[in-house]
């Protein structure tokens, strides 16, 4: 299987014949390209044509991240999948304003079934949230009575907002307090992990669109527009609370990252490398972690679950199957 390579270190990515490798003031660090599947750039690094070259022939994308854990953009090798049919096919569910909105519902009614899933698991274990459950609901409950996008987009934030509100009482930490989303710069450390953990969300997502035939420049729930991918944000929705959202209470839970691994800069609160490090290193194990597949009847990653839940869109788009998104059952 292929690997997702980070890069926290600043450094020069160079190619040697067949080779390419990271450059330190440390000595060389030769990556396997047929092992690669992505870099992930955090550090200060340049490179050159030829390795970019190298790169595309073997298929590597590259995602470039800032000092702050902010996405931004990618390296995306030529489209070898491309294909001008469903260009026009993703187009044309974006156009009909009809066919827009069924896929944006289901965007967000698998977000707010795996939130459910994630609530009833820590209830489950004790935890108070039927406040929270209930108002979750009672908002699922109105997604397909939605006329525009406006109107889903604002009963999606009324889920987040209820689905955050139970955060505190899930982590249960007086370091890791948390008073509501925030951004740029995350202003508390609950804010710091999920902000990192939804851009891996979204580069994993990214990733697997280009192994596939659709362009992640048209996206349904989020707005298609000039300045950013869309359908990797989509389609991230639905898995964000299954890998980003229980891999942060479980790191929190076995004390995996603590207050030191925080710390205050750009007027924010932002993790720092050893932070960082933690969470990909565990973001690897989950993306890689198989479960049994109720139709297949074998087991997969979730990485693969990714992977699937693009060719089930690419089918609905062909009109070949109605689109059910990923509903997590564990």
């Amino acid at each position: 299987m292929k690997k997702t390579i980070y890069v926290f270190n600043d450094g020069e990515f160079k190619r040697k014949d067949n080779t390419i490798f990271f450059e330190t003031g440390e000595g060389k660090k030769y990556l396997p390209v047929e092992d690669v599947k992505e870099i992930v750039v955090f550090g200060e690094v340049s490179l050159n044509k030829r390795f970019l070259e190298f790169a595309a022939q073997k298929e590597i994308i590259l995602h470039f991240l800032n000092n702050y854990g902010y996405y931004i953009g990618s390296f995306y090798p030529r489209e070898h999948l491309n294909s001008g049919y469903m260009i026009l096919k993703q187009a044309e569910h974006y156009m009909d304003e009809d066919k827009r909105r069924l896929l944006a519902q289901q965007f967000v009614r698998g977000a707010a079934v795996n939130i459910v899933h994630v609530l009833r698991y820590y209830e489950n274990r004790g935890k108070t949230l039927e406040v929270e459950l209930q108002r979750i609901n009672e908002l699922t409950d109105k997604i397909g009575s939605c006329q525009n996008i406006e109107e889903l987009m604002a009963i999606e934030g009324n889920i987040r907002d209820a689905y955050y509100a139970a955060f505190n009482t899930i982590i249960d930490k007086s370091a890791f307090l948390f008073k509501g989303r925030n951004r740029r710069p995350p202003q508390d450390r609950i804010n710091a992990l999920i902000s990192f953990g939804n851009t891996l969300a979204y580069t994993a997502v990214l990733s697997e669109i280009y192994k596939t035939h659709l362009d992640p420049r048209i996206g349904y729930l989020h707005t298609t527009n000039f300045r950013r991918f869309t359908l990797n944000l989509d389609v991230a929705e639905i898995f964000k609370p299954i890998l980003v959202d229980r891999l942060i209470f479980s790191l929190l839970a076995r004390n995996m990252l603590r207050s030191t691994h925080f710390e205050s800069k750009a007027k924010g609160i932002l993790m720092n490398d050893k932070g960082r490090k933690v969470f990909v290193e565990e973001w690897e194990n989950k993306m890689r972690t198989t479960i049994k597949h109720r139709e297949l009847g074998r087991e997969v990653s979730y990485r693969r679950l990714i992977r699937m839940e693009l060719y089930k869109l690419e089918k609905h788009l062909m009109n070949e199957k109605k689109y059910e998104p990923f509903v997590s059952r564990w």
